[in-house]
């Protein structure tokens, strides 16, 4: 499927140095925004792939100026609808399809949008720079964090090759805006916010807007290498809480990651006990490059959490598990119970399900 949005004005009177045609990659809400984006900000027409085609990629980005490749999706329901195995090898070919057809077709610029998940959450974490190490791939496990990390890594491998696009990885805070679906935004769907006892964290995000108008900046500045992207103002844990009227829930950490892993072993938790680190532990960062190079988010902090919590109003979701209104009725009944990690009640329903 192929889509073509036709920009607006242009932003940037240097023609010379504006791409006048991009092609964006991709398939999912942060895709479609980033494209949107770029439509309004760089001129010229933004062509919209879902993946690269398996037969003659190159064909497909002949006359580009620039190819955007965005793995981080956004969509979390459709992610978590294919099978991990499957689904990571299929972001792996088409981010090496991406490097072979731009090699091919000659194009002189690739983006890769990931995710600053690739560099891990922990507790007491200070902000990750640019050149922050990516995380050990057994510690984000199968979830979205340990694709996008493969992705990474396939990027890695082909641009050790001469000859080739100058190639830029964008790595993003949370991301948010219209129908953005990830763990973060589901964390928020929760009836209370789930914290780990003795760690205060504080909470970053950018818009997907911003995500765009980044892109749009390393095109035109052909900026290279990685960049971590995320709003400047941070947000503490109690100023999030105030702002969505919710309280928190504290557990032991060896008691919910423990318990994720039941419950994601069992089919009850759709992601894997590792990704739950990005919902209670620090991954802010510093964006540094791109501050430098005159990047200027129109969103701040509290802007973008109200984005979030606009888009979720009125779901309700147990460990980034969505439920149902018969459901959500009964977690509203059993609220202070332990949140977003679930029930004994799920775990008991998880357990018979599997019995013969």
């Amino acid at each position: 499927m192929q889509a073509q949005v036709r920009s607006g004005r242009s932003l940037r009177e240097d023609a010379r140095r504006t791409p006048r045609e991009l092609v964006v990659v991709g398939r999912g809400p942060v895709p479609t925004g980033v494209a949107a984006a770029l439509s309004a900000r760089a001129g010229g027409v933004v062509r919209m792939l879902d993946r690269a085609p398996e037969d003659d990629p190159g064909a497909a980005f002949a006359g580009a100026d620039a190819v955007v490749l965005v793995a981080h999706t956004g969509d979390l329901a459709a992610t978590l609808a294919e099978p991990p195995a499957g689904r990571r090898a299929a972001a792996v070919a088409d981010a090496e399809r991406v490097l072979a057809g731009a090699r091919a077709a000659r194009t002189p610029h690739v983006v890769v949008v990931t995710s600053a998940m690739v560099l891990g959450a922990a507790p007491e974490q200070a902000p990750l720079g640019d050149e922050a190490p990516l995380a050990d791939a057994a510690a984000l496990g199968d979830g979205v964090a340990g694709d996008l990390l493969a992705v990474e890594h396939a990027v890695a491998r082909g641009a050790r090759r001469r000859g080739g696009p100058l190639l830029t990885v964008l790595r993003p805070a949370p991301v948010v805006g219209p129908a953005v679906d990830t763990m973060v935004t589901r964390h928020f769907e929760a009836p209370r916010l789930l914290t780990v006892r003795g760690v205060e964290r504080e909470w970053q995000f950018v818009h997907v807007d911003d995500l765009g108008a980044a892109v749009a900046l390393v095109l035109e500045q052909r900026l290279g290498g990685r960049l971590t992207v995320g709003s400047p103002d941070l947000l503490s844990a109690r100023e999030v809480e105030e702002a969505a009227d919710m309280r928190r829930v504290e557990l032991a950490a060896v008691t919910a990651f423990g318990a994720a892993e039941r419950l994601h072993r069992v089919g009850a938790l759709p992601a894997p006990a590792a990704e739950l680190a990005f919902t209670v532990y620090p991954w802010t960062v510093t964006s540094a490059g791109l501050l430098a190079a005159g990047w200027e988010p129109q969103w701040s902090g509290p802007e973008c959490l109200d984005v979030l919590l606009e888009g979720v109003q009125g779901r309700t979701a147990l460990a980034g598990r969505r439920l149902g209104a018969r459901d959500a009725a009964a977690v509203g009944a059993a609220g202070a119970a332990v949140a977003m990690i679930g029930t004994a009640a799920v775990w008991r329903r998880a357990r018979a399900r599997r019995r013969p």
